[in-house]
């Protein structure tokens, strides 16, 4: 008590200054109209400026659920197109008219996750999500981000699930040209994380330098048409029937943070066919 008396005595004047400092000041403001409006603003423009501010700091913060909004959402939309564009081929399959038609059903779903630790510089890369098999992902699921195919689900538990890279040495994927027929074998050569090589390509194909490569859908890890890269040049083959292309891949593999785990729901009905199939040959 006795060091807050001193120092009060102490500084006795400064106090008294400021309090008739601010007397003033409201005085000054309060009774005359033109320095109340350059006070009103100023300080509305100070005020502006620190909201401003604060506003940019929490939007930052904010990012990461805005971004999961907006992945989500382009889930939805990527589901929604997948199955109209399954629903109008199975459409163009009936000649027949009378042909009694009942919904087709919805064929894929879209899981979104968080990567949590990712590789690009090894010759067999992986990445870990922060999904699993409680959340309904399996082995065998297609992964892709917002630009294209990033990779196949390899090993689930129970939150978590690692994920076979695009970047894995002699890991294949079937592709073709956008707007035709013609199939190839997506592969990886290692070193570069932005460039693969696209083999098996029949002699007789044509195509043009940045024609775009895509899913062929002749698989139920991924549906049809989901982007892979762009045509960069070709490179001549072993097999004169075949070329090879070296594509530039669209997804960023450096930057893996979201992306969206690919459910076929005719998974086990398509794949007890081909056991049928195979069991007839």
């Amino acid at each position: 008590m006795r060091n807050l008396l001193n120092f009060l005595m102490k500084y006795s004047t400064w106090f008294v200054f400021t309090f008739y400092v601010l007397v003033s000041l409201i005085l000054l403001f309060s009774f005359n109209s033109y320095q109340g409006s350059v006070y009103l603003t100023s300080a509305n423009a100070v005020t502006g400026t620190i909201n401003e501010s604060m506003s940019e700091v929490t939007g930052y913060f904010n990012l990461r659920q805005i971004n999961r909004e907006l992945q989500q959402s382009n889930a939805s939309l990527a589901n929604e197109v997948l199955n109209l564009k399954n629903e109008i081929k199975h459409l163009r399959t009936l000649v027949d008219d009378s042909i009694p038609y009942s919904r087709f059903p919805k064929r894929f779903d879209f899981e979104t996750a968080s990567v949590i630790n990712n590789s690009t510089r090894h010759p067999r890369n992986y990445f870990t999500i922060n999904k699993g098999s409680a959340d309904g992902i399996a082995p065998g699921m297609g992964i892709v981000d917002q630009n294209g195919v990033v990779g196949i689900v390899n090993v689930c538990g129970k939150h978590t699930s690692r994920v076979i890279s695009v970047l894995t040495k002699d890991q294949h994927f079937s592709v073709k040209l956008k707007g035709t027929q013609f199939v190839g074998s997506l592969t990886w050569k290692e070193k570069d994380p932005g460039t693969a090589w696209v083999e098996e390509i029949p002699r007789h194909a044509r195509y043009r330098i940045g024609d775009t490569i895509v899913t062929s859908g002749f698989s139920t890890t991924f549906p049809e048409g989901i982007p892979v890269g762009v045509v960069m040049s070709q490179v001549h083959g072993s097999d004169n029937n075949f070329f090879t292309l070296k594509i530039k891949l669209s997804s960023d593999f450096n930057n893996l943070t979201t992306v969206r785990v690919i459910k076929d729901n005719l998974k086990a009905e398509l794949d007890s066919l081909s056991l049928f199939d195979r069991d007839g040959d």
